[in-house]
């Protein structure tokens, strides 16, 4: 079905969704009082681009609100998107997801909730992007941490080392050899590409490998990767900004946390709220600071300032220095790729995260299915039923009958988890069912199922 979707602010979080949806051929209208930021969808995205206010009535009039399926309220200004989502939802719009950063309207004793201004959906950038952090926190030997089926079933991207005895295996002799470690392996990252591999494809040095296995089993995949494992104690955070303070309160319990901010009374505005950490007045880029700071001692170092630039060189400086792990925050996805390759261990961006929430609830409420984009890997994960009256069952179909260029990588079923390996199994009615494909495959799987 083809949906209209508008969207209000065309900001990272609204041009990076914007060119997420262009692909999906919806009827896209895009909004934003920012000369600049409306012709930079017009020279890359096909989509009606209206340039004026997005919470003002006039401006909203010109649309025929009655047609539309989703409005998208993206600005980073919590005050604009509420008004603007209020007025659409009386316009007409069928289906309203805001942007906030202030999650107090989440609390339980919040006086307004986001229902008193229509809308149905809200996501929260900075609260998906520290969630995402403290994933890689906790699992400090993963390069990529996502979770499915309610945290039932892990995906863990894993460098492998130059001595890993995996290297040159293939991964069919990989199960075979590991029968009790319940595994697969639905993607590889070698040498800036992404794909999914086959039985016969030979693990090598420097490869991310990406395992799926049940949240029992994460402590063997280490162990059969031979990743060297280390415990977290000291953190480093850079930055004072929303997503650092949300760090410091689920982290400070912890961990001993030390955050470092320049602007003197930024530090002192919020170090009365963080007292589990502690908070530095100092520049992150200054060697003899953090020498002064012993970043010698430090396990884990986070980049969370406002400046993709300094994240960057401040992170770079730390894995010189001896961090074990970094963690750097970017706006875009441009330094995804190069970071890796010059050795930051993760690259997490809360402009992703919110695409991601936002693909997820529109794809769930219209097709009754979940995908989580990897954006940089153009790849998808889609979480999909199998419906007993599709065509994988009316045809007789069996697990050998997928497609080659998808990999089915779990399997839910009655409430517990299903790892395919090189065992034969079978895909049931009903079975919850986790592929990771390229985009270009996803109509074909959603009409071999559904």
């Amino acid at each position: 079905m083809l949906l209209n979707i508008v969207l209000v602010g065309a900001g990272e979080v609204g041009f990076n969704l914007s060119k997420f949806l262009s692909k999906e051929n919806y009827n896209l209208t895009v909004i934003d009082i920012d000369p600049v930021k409306c012709n930079r969808v017009k020279n890359t995205i096909d989509a009606r681009v209206i340039e004026g206010d997005g919470c003002s009535q006039r401006t909203l009039q010109t649309i025929d609100f009655n047609n539309v399926d989703y409005f998208l309220a993206l600005t980073r200004i919590d005050e604009i998107n509420l008004v603007a989502s209020t007025i659409a939802k009386k316009m007409g719009a069928k289906n309203v997801i805001a942007r906030l950063r202030n999650t107090e309207y989440i609390h339980s004793d919040a006086i307004v909730s986001p229902n008193n201004f229509g809308i149905d959906d809200v996501i929260y950038p900075e609260k998906s992007a520290q969630k995402e952090i403290e994933n890689l926190v906790r699992d400090s030997s993963a390069v990529e941490v996502k979770s499915f089926f309610e945290d039932k079933i892990k995906l863990l991207g894993i460098t492998l080392d130059h001595n890993s005895s995996l290297i040159d295996r293939t991964i069919n002799n990989v199960y075979l050899s590991n029968p009790y470690i319940v595994h697969r392996t639905p993607l590889i990252y070698r040498n800036d590409n992404t794909f999914i591999p086959h039985g016969d494809t030979l693990y090598q040095k420097d490869d991310v490998i990406y395992f799926t296995c049940s949240q029992d089993s994460v402590e063997e995949i280490y162990k059969l990767t031979e990743k060297a494992t280390f415990k977290v104690k000291n953190i480093m955070i850079l930055g004072l900004g929303k997503i650092s303070r949300m760090l410091a309160k689920s982290l400070g319990n912890d961990y001993n946390v030390k955050i470092v901010e320049l602007n003197k009374e930024k530090a002192k505005k919020y170090s009365e709220s963080l007292d589990e950490s502690l908070v530095l007045v100092g520049d992150g880029l200054d060697e003899d600071f953090l020498e002064s700071e012993s970043i010698h001692e430090i396990d884990c170092f986070i980049a969370t300032t406002e400046n993709d630039k300094t994240n960057m060189l401040a992170s770079l400086m730390s894995k010189y220095k001896g961090v074990k792990q970094v963690i750097m925050h970017v706006s875009t996805t441009n330094y995804f790729k190069s970071m890796r390759k010059i050795g930051i261990d993760a690259v997490v961006s809360k402009n992703i995260s919110a695409v991601n929430d936002v693909f997820k609830i529109i794809h769930s409420k219209n097709q009754d299915i979940n995908i989580t984009p990897f954006e940089d890997m153009h790849i998808d994960a889609l979480e999909i039923v199998a419906n007993p009256n599709c065509k994988y069952f009316i045809k007789n179909y069996t697990i050998d009958d997928l497609p080659d260029n998808i990999c089915l990588a779990g399997i839910l079923r009655n409430n517990d988890i299903i790892i395919p390996s090189v065992n034969k199994m079978t895909i049931e009615e009903n079975d919850k069912l986790l592929i990771f494909l390229n985009p270009e495959s996803l109509s074909k799987i959603e009409n071999l199922f559904k």
